[in-house]
Parts: structure tokens; sequence; C-alpha cells
């Protein structure tokens, strides 16, 4: 919303300083592609890391 409080600019500028804040915004008026909507879609985190040898190194394959 944008309401202008002093002064009596004409059509002309204000739709300049609507255009000029739309652009500085980066609003394009579309939704961004905020990746999958389910977690069952994500893959990487089906992908295991790789085994690292070492000390209770068969207690920590488990985890992720």
């Amino acid at each position: 919303m944008l309401r202008i409080v002093r002064g009596d600019p004409s059509p002309e500028e204000v739709a300049a300083l609507t255009a000029v804040l739309a652009a500085a915004s980066g609003g394009s008026g579309e939704p961004e592609d905020t990746g999958p909507a389910s977690a069952w879609v994500e893959r990487e985190s089906l992908v295991r890391r790789p085994l690292t040898p070492g000390p209770h190194a068969w207690r920590m394959s488990a985890w992720r």
C-alpha cells in the first residue's frame, strides 16, 4: 500500500514511484519456486554419508 502524505503528485509521478518501488523490492508478482513440497521427494536425505574408519565407526554409521 502506498500513501502520499504531502504534495499533489500527478498520476504519472505516482506511477513512476510505484514502478521504482516495485523494481527495488524485486517483486515480480509470481511466487518463487520453494522446492519439493514433501520430504518424500527430497532425495538428498536418502543418500548416506560414506563410512569412515575409526573408533566407534559402527555406532556413527547409523547417524545421519
